[in-house]
């Protein structure tokens, strides 16, 4: 088994030899590793990234060695997927100026470049017969999936073209190879209300599993057999588990405690290894056979608190929020929003850091899952009433009424705090919304939505484009009226904003704007910029932004009140060194070619 986990408070790679149950760390970088994959040969791959996520495939082998290229002559890129033929070829795609990157070639050897695609592309598959490539682009767009014949080390043309347009498509990888049957691609297809797993072969064309569908977003992959696909199930928070077999047309649950599965993988013999939490649980692995398995580095025992949940009514349905409330119980205790990112991502019953620390220092804690979340739905996800990030602030002003109703939170001491997407949501409802909040921290977010979309990737120019119904030139009223920019002079709240010099998500010049706006109108606020992207995988990097946060709300929520009218900007440039990181949680793309599944917030569509 290779996994990540904790090194001293960075993320490493590691081996696990399930024999003699010892774990041996294989990376040991200055700034973490999280990409990792293991082969059937048993050697453990990494993505060997620099400070701005560009690098390549390494490997080694199962019992230690050198670190190798996995592919040489490569050059460097962000990692879009990871698969590998029977006969030990290797398809790596790496993301670049010109879109998506895939190279050929045997594991420490020359690769060669064989397939271009323009645009925020991602590899999906690679048949274990080397004889096809399968290529994801955007889920709702005509060439939604691409099947590329392939032989001899070439890649040829496209031999099934599969369409977005009538419901969103997505590629999880073919499976394993059967005596006598042609390879089969294992997809997704969203329907008007629902999820459907089907497959595609050469010869028949793509069919849709019909029995096996799903009124919340789903991820899967292939067993080991090739004929059943184990289907994980993200609904209301929660995650559920179960067994397809497509032959007999069956489907079976899976049985694992209430919570969320991280990450779930099918074993010979049935078996499936999971990654299991709760609110109140940091992460752990499991086996549905009870076979041992590695601690992760999470913190031992249960957070502190009482960990509950309430639904509040609303326009296109009821609300949900995950609510944490301190203990022994606290009579009205300073409210904190911990707004999530994505937009395609959701709040899940399980551990966040974040909310262990604001919980055990007598906060509550909100995490709501307002519209255009996942886990709730086709329609939920696509309901944007009242337009972009204003449909979303919406729900987060409902459910701080609604817990003002119920007794459970002060009006006068309620804090808002995101990351990425959900910092920008921070910043809109601290604009549009002066009144309702008191305190305000924003992680890296999009303050000026066309100055954003300018600077940003292809694919996140893509994703606001499908949001906005066009680009910046086509629809400028609509970005300017989401953007928090527009609304910078009305802030009230005292606010920290958090920026990385590197990001490329939520660039830096946009913030810097936003910044400018907020001291030429007065706002009292803080700024701290570190030298980093948007993700990072150190722990005292989490810890530098989770320290000055916690030091801020405590100040502004229980201190004396501070506002806008009351003091003048403050600006604090190039406090702290370390790398500020999103609240993600990125997939690593494994050799099955398993990536971007529905409701999956991976780099080429979300900010996190």
């Amino acid at each position: 088994m290779a996994l990540a986990g904790d090194a001293g408070g960075r993320c490493e790679v590691f081996a696990w030899h399930a024999g003699t149950r010892r774990a041996r760390q294989v990376t040991d970088r200055p700034h973490g590793t999280l990409h990792c994959a293991i082969d059937a040969d048993a050697a453990i791959w990494w993505f060997d990234e620099d400070r701005d996520g560009r690098g390549g495939w390494r490997y080694q082998h199962f019992h230690g060695g050198p670190h190798l290229p996995g592919l040489t002559g490569v050059p460097p890129g962000t990692p879009r997927g990871l698969s590998r033929a029977d006969d030990g070829t290797v398809a790596v795609g790496l993301g670049g100026p010109d879109g998506l990157n895939v190279h050929l070639g045997h594991r420490g050897r020359p690769g060669h470049r064989v397939l271009r695609v323009p645009g925020p592309a991602v590899l999906a598959g690679f048949s274990p017969g080397g004889d096809l490539l399968a290529v994801t682009e955007h889920a709702a767009g005509p060439r939604a999936v691409t099947v590329h014949a392939a032989a001899g080390g070439r890649v040829g043309e496209p031999v099934a073209r599969l369409s977005g347009r009538h419901g969103r498509l997505w590629a999880l990888g073919f499976a394993a190879r059967q005596a006598g049957a042609p390879a089969e691609l294992l997809l997704v297809r969203e329907e008007a209300d629902r999820y459907v797993l089907a497959g595609w072969r050469p010869g028949s064309g793509l069919r849709e599993y019909r029995w096996c569908a799903f009124d919340t977003e789903i991820s899967a992959r292939w067993y080991p057999d090739g004929r059943r696909v184990l289907i994980r199930q993200d609904r209301r928070g929660r995650s559920t588990l179960s067994v397809a077999d497509l032959d007999r047309r069956t489907l079976d649950p899976v049985p694992v405690a209430p919570g969320s599965l991280l990450d779930a993988a099918p074993r010979p013999g049935g078996e499936v290894h999971y990654l299991w939490t709760d609110s109140a649980t940091p992460p752990r692995l499991g086996s549905t056979a009870g076979t041992p398995l590695p601690t992760v580095g999470a913190p031992e025992g249960r957070v502190p608190g009482r960990h509950t949940q309430l639904w509040t009514d609303g326009p296109d349905g009821p609300v949900h929020t995950l609510l944490s409330l301190p203990g022994p119980p606290v009579h009205r205790p300073p409210l904190v929003f911990l707004v999530h990112g994505g937009p395609a991502d959701h709040d899940r019953d399980a551990y966040d850091p974040m909310v262990h620390s604001l919980v055990a220092s007598g906060f509550a804690v909100a995490r709501v899952n307002y519209r255009g979340s996942t886990g709730y739905g086709p329609r939920w996800r696509s309901a944007y009433r009242e337009g972009v990030g204003l449909t979303q602030v919406a729900d987060l002003a409902a459910v701080r009424a609604d817990l003002l109703r119920r007794g459970l939170a002060r009006a006068d001491a309620i804090g808002l705090w995101g990351t990425s997407w959900g910092a920008y949501l921070a910043l809109l409802a601290l604009g549009t919304r002066p009144d309702l909040w008191q305190a305000g921290v924003a992680v890296k977010p999009v303050a000026d939505c066309a100055a954003a979309y300018h600077a940003g990737t292809p694919a996140l120019r893509a994703l606001d484009e499908a949001l906005f119904g066009g680009p910046p030139e086509q629809v400028p009223a609509a970005y300017a009226r989401s953007s928090p920019i527009r609304y910078a002079s009305r802030v009230r709240a005292p606010l920290l904003v958090v920026a990385g010099a590197r990001d490329e998500k939520c660039p830096p010049g946009q913030v810097r704007d936003y910044l400018a706006a907020l001291t030429a109108a007065g706002v009292w606020h803080e700024a701290l910029w570190l030298d980093t992207g948007h993700d990072g995988y150190l722990g005292g990097e989490h810890m530098t932004v989770l320290r000055r946060a916690m030091a801020f709300l405590d100040r502004a929520l229980r201190g004396p009140r501070r506002t806008a009218s009351h003091a003048p900007g403050a600006d604090r440039p190039g406090e702290g060194g370390g790398r500020a990181t999103a609240a993600r949680r990125d997939r690593p793309h494994g050799p099955d070619g398993t990536t971007g599944v529905p409701g999956g917030a991976d780099e080429t569509t979300e900010r996190g």
